[in-house]
């Protein structure tokens, strides 16, 4: 019997380990970011609207300005551009009749992020089967009592022309990937607090206005 009890205490123990694990991870901020949406506008495409899936044009046609005609279209690359629109949340919510409210403290200021590609088929290598991931600088600050949007490239004018998209320009291959982007910042006291959205890219050389 005792050594059922030490069993069940032991079991006890560390399911709250997990438990005080998983929070460890999130950082030790009193309150975590909320990514409220992801979304992104094609590069080069003038009066698009941003959406939640985006398709990147590897090689744009464009026929103004001069020289550029529409008998003589130039070849362009454009980067590509996403917004996020975030928030942040208390851990803690307090009591049901005393319930907590962020301070001052807790606004989060954003001020770098990261981009990695991934296929649904797990072909993934950076060069080969999607584009390199890279680092960015993004900044702003992230109120108590509303959300807010930040501005990031997304895809690199650099990415479309190495492997394998360079390779799109003269091909009717499409490339669809998930790219993760993982957003930086902290506290007005220092505390790190990160947040990560996925939005849905598909590259190729699609029609142009």
């Amino acid at each position: 019997m005792r050594s059922m009890k030490r069993l069940i205490v032991a079991a006890a123990v560390a399911a709250t380990t997990v438990s005080c694990g998983d929070v460890v991870r999130m950082g030790k901020s009193p309150v975590y970011l909320v990514i409220e949406s992801l979304q992104a506008v094609r590069g080069g495409s003038s009066g698009a609207e941003l959406s939640s899936t985006l398709y990147s044009d590897v090689l744009t046609l464009v026929t103004t300005p001069a020289p550029c005609t529409p008998d003589a279209p130039c070849p362009t690359i454009f980067a590509d551009s996403g917004q996020a629109v975030m928030r942040i949340s208390l851990k803690d919510l307090g009591q049901g009749v005393t319930p907590s409210s962020p301070s001052l403290n807790n606004e989060v200021t954003i001020n770098r992020y990261r981009v990695s590609y991934r296929r649904a088929d797990g072909r993934h290598t950076p060069g080969v089967d999607v584009p390199y991931g890279f680092d960015g600088a993004t900044t702003g600050t992230v109120p108590t009592n509303a959300a807010a949007s930040f501005g990031f490239e997304l895809v690199r004018h650099v990415a479309k022309m190495e492997p394998p998209l360079v390779q799109l320009s003269f091909s009717s291959t499409i490339i669809a990937t998930i790219a993760d982007i993982t957003f930086y910042g902290r506290d007005q006291v220092g505390n790190e607090i990160s947040a990560t959205g996925s939005i849905l890219v598909e590259f190729g050389n699609f029609g142009d206005e």
